[in-house]
């Protein structure tokens, strides 16, 4: 592969853990690292309770301060993820579905 070729920046999918962080201010920013979610869900909790995280990408380096982080995202997910405080088989509902509720009838 050529040292300018696109392909060298998209990575293997099954091999990259994105993680998004939204701020207390309101603000999000997402990042792809390159590892698997296996590997990072061995991580996630040891960094969460970290002060500061770093991350170097190709032209900077970012510290986050995780004091202000109030959600963290992590795609693919990660289910092995067990103990207390972890709900599984969650789902997320959205802001029309809790509109909806008591306003369409139900046959029951």
């Amino acid at each position: 592969m050529r040292a300018g070729s696109f392909a060298k920046l998209t990575q293997d999918k099954e091999n990259t853990t994105q993680v998004t962080f939204h701020y207390v201010e309101g603000q999000a920013e997402t990042f792809t690292l390159p590892i698997p979610a296996q590997e990072f869900q061995e991580e996630v909790l040891h960094l969460l309770n970290q002060p500061w995280l770093t991350f170097h990408l190709a032209d900077q380096t970012v510290f986050i301060c995780t004091a202000r982080v109030v959600k963290v995202e992590v795609k693919p997910a990660i289910p092995e993820l067990q103990g207390q405080g972890i709900f599984s088989n969650s789902l997320r509902v959205s802001t029309m579905q809790r509109a909806a509720v008591g306003r369409l009838p139900t046959n029951s």
